[in-house]
């Protein structure tokens, strides 16, 4: 391909001020102008191909060494990591029959290729565990999938972070928590499956801060936003069901909100719940968090997910906004489809509410993939089951 010359311009992003818009094109046309007439020198018409292949070993040093190096280079999230030594992704990768060079997917924006090795070394270093590859690979399909829009998404300045929902006994075996804080720090299946993807898509795909990822504040999701339905305390069909698969299958569910909020039902009824709903409801609430009491007051009083869509849906108006300049919210019918409502959390009296540009809204949708479990899975499950905290008694 030839190369693409880049003139740089002054109107600030998503402006709506007419005189600055005019003032900024005026400035960047005559650049525009030139750089679209004047022929292509020699390289720009066929740009040299880099050649070679990288060294299997970056670096050799002690852990703060290795990590001091990592940061330099932009392979870390700010964090320390493990550094992901050859016997360390070997041991990685015993969580998944595929072979270390078999490519999951392609990921933007450089279309980087993750092959199994190389989502192995992410894992490595985030503090993952071999049994946390199968929803790796199947959170990397995930991202593949155009339905997602997750080209827009991790690219944009809207800081939207991944949020995965696991569901099946995937989520017993390997410590998935689903009940109290399980979006908190703590525990490593939740922390440390976010923060691996999180770095497959920044060392992989190449989304760089304020390079490719233009998010204005930045969101603290993205270092991990992964939750385990409390399947075994809610009285109704998991999301994984609702989504076209078996009750006993592993799935795990990806979007990308941008905005966390918890709140207080005014009372504890079905109608103190909806209530408290009806006036945080936008047609961008892509997901509703309701911990187990809370969806059984709401069951035992005839309401199912559907009706409570339903009746969420028919409290935004058509023309309401959603908070992003000069969109309209979607017509009401979306939100009765689009809404994920996930039963999950510990005792106490809080609402979680996810938001995002809403299923629709960039043509996007929730994606559901099927997580594949290897075939020495069962031997895996018991050498890491028992890592788990064991709090000293005070």
């Amino acid at each position: 391909m030839p190369g693409i010359r880049i003139v740089g311009e002054s109107v600030a992003c998503e402006s709506t001020v007419k005189s600055d818009i005019e003032e900024g094109v005026a400035a960047a046309m005559n650049d525009v102008i030139e750089g679209l007439t004047r022929p292509l020198t020699p390289e720009e018409k066929s740009p040299k191909q880099q050649t070679g292949k990288t060294a299997r070993v970056a670096f050799k040093g002690n852990i703060q060494e290795v990590n001091q190096f990592y940061y330099r280079k932009g392979w870390t999230d700010g964090l320390p990591i493990i550094p992901p030594t050859e016997e360390a992704v070997a041991e990685m990768m015993t969580g998944t029959d595929l072979p270390p060079d078999h490519i999951v997917a392609t990921i933007i924006p450089r279309k980087g290729k993750a092959t199994i090795e190389k989502i192995a070394v992410n894992a490595v270093m985030a503090g993952a565990l071999p049994t946390h590859m199968p929803v790796l690979i199947a959170t990397v399909q995930a991202l593949d999938d155009p339905k997602t829009r997750f080209d827009t998404f991790e690219v944009s300045t809207g800081s939207w972070a991944p949020f995965l929902a696991i569901n099946g006994p995937i989520r017993n075996d390997i410590n998935i928590n689903c009940s109290s804080g399980a979006l908190s720090p703590g525990d490593i299946a939740n922390a440390a499956i976010g923060r691996a993807v999180g770095l497959i898509v920044k060392n992989i795909g190449g989304a760089r801060k304020a390079i490719e990822d233009m998010g204005v504040i930045g969101n603290p999701g993205k270092y991990s936003l992964v939750i385990g339905e409390y399947e075994e305390a809610s009285p109704w069909e998991p999301l994984s069901v609702e989504r076209g698969f078996k009750k006993e299958d592993n799935t795990v569910t990806i979007f990308f909100p941008n905005t966390f909020i918890q709140t207080v039902p005014g009372g504890t009824d079905a109608k103190g719940i909806l209530d408290t709903l009806s006036g945080m409801v936008t047609g961008t609430m892509s997901s509703l968090i309701l911990i187990p009491s809370w969806a059984k007051v709401l069951s035992n009083e005839g309401w199912t997910k559907q009706k409570i869509r339903e009746y969420l849906a028919a409290q935004v108006s058509p023309g309401r906004t959603t908070g992003l300049p000069g969109a309209k919210s979607p017509q009401r019918p979306a939100l009765d489809k689009s809404l994920m409502i996930l039963v999950a959390g510990g005792p106490g009296s809080f609402i979680g509410l996810l938001r995002s540009a809403g299923p629709g809204f960039f043509e996007n949708a929730f994606v559901t993939k099927k997580i594949e479990l290897p075939k020495n899975w069962d031997k895996l499950v018991a050498k890491y089951k028992n890592l788990k905290p064991n709090y000293e008694k005070y």
